[in-house]
């Protein structure tokens, strides 16, 4: 009888995360925010001395969310930080690949997205609205990165991504720090959204 492949990662808070069927006692908040600010973003081809990592993205992607969103209440924005949350044990891969690799990417990352979302009292699926505007932001910060830091010009990245109107993106220059800096800054940005939540 042939051995089953392990599909469980072991998380640096002693955490057995089950990739296949994860749950959401096994999700930690200093495991997610240290995996993302280790994982690049753009297969880490970018200009500078620190990869820019997705826990970076993520800050920027909520800012710009909660600029798109003046109304937004503090779950949407809570949602919008933890938008690429799953990244943090399957990587981050830039669409081409996700393509290649077919639809299996797409269900690990809805199992660890909705066991993520369950753990910090968070609907386990995004409705669809907010998933679109959020991923609007997302959009914006692909733009700022493919011009800042990607090496894009600013035609090209809005031909693929579009380009945003000059006053939201104002103040929001990408500066790229350790990873140790952008952990804890992630960190700290989940646990102020996570005590703002209502009871």
């Amino acid at each position: 009888m042939a051995k089953q492949a392990r599909a469980w990662q072991r998380m640096l808070s002693g955490r057995r995360l089950d990739l296949l069927d994860p749950t959401p006692v096994d999700i930690e908040i200093e495991d997610i925010a240290h995996g993302l600010a280790f994982v690049a973003r753009w297969n880490g081809q970018t200009h500078g001395d620190f990869p820019y990592s997705v826990a970076e993205h993520s800050l920027l992607v909520e800012a710009l969310f909660c600029r798109m969103n003046p109304g937004a209440t503090v779950a949407q924005k809570l949602t919008a930080l933890l938008h690429d949350a799953p990244e943090y044990v399957i990587g981050d891969m830039i669409s081409p690949v996700k393509a290649a690799v077919g639809p299996e990417y797409g269900v690990l990352d809805k199992r660890l997205m909705a066991a993520i979302h369950i753990r910090f009292g968070l609907p386990a699926l995004i409705p669809p609205r907010l998933k679109t505007r959020i991923k609007k932001a997302d959009l914006v910060s692909a733009y700022m990165e493919a011009t800042q830091i990607a090496g894009f010009s600013a035609a090209e990245a809005k031909k693929v991504f579009g380009a945003p109107e000059p006053t939201l993106i104002e103040g929001l220059d990408i500066h790229l720090r350790p990873p140790v800096e952008v952990r804890a800054a992630f960190t700290a940005r989940h646990a102020e959204l996570l005590a703002a939540l209502p009871c």
